[in-house]
């Protein structure tokens, strides 16, 4: 299924870019998303984000988190505990994302199933061949 082919200005068309290219500098990586998956549950400390995503470092994490704090995405609170305890937990404004990950999650399994069915597919097809 092609792209919508819409008449657009020149003018229209580069807003419509900036507007994807800002969203992805936002979301961009590995990372990001499954981050915030990760917390949809609740607040979680560094540790037990970093279990729950696996394979990220240490140093790639506190990064992400970074930046989805600077983007409004997490906040993290800071208990005065012995030893300091730090958690990090979602926004109200991460909300916003709920479509676009519904929707990422939805062409994922289509697309997912459509490269089983095409290996299925040639695996016969080379089968039958010989």
């Amino acid at each position: 299924m092609p792209f919508k082919k819409e008449q657009h200005s020149k003018e229209s068309c580069n807003t419509h870019l900036n507007a994807v290219k800002d969203a992805l500098y936002v979301l961009n990586g590995k990372w990001k998303l499954p981050l915030i998956l990760a917390l949809q549950n609740g607040p979680l400390r560094f540790n037990e984000i970093q279990k729950s995503l696996g394979e990220i470092t240490p140093k790639i994490l506190s990064k992400e988190l970074k930046d989805l704090e600077l983007n409004e995405f997490l906040n993290r609170k800071v208990f005065s505990t012995t030893p300091v305890t730090v958690t990090y937990e979602l926004t109200a404004y991460s909300a916003s994302l709920e479509r676009v990950i519904d929707e990422l999650r939805i062409w994922g399994t289509q697309h997912r199933e459509r490269l089983v069915n095409h290996r299925k597919t040639d695996y016969h097809m080379k089968e039958v061949a010989t």
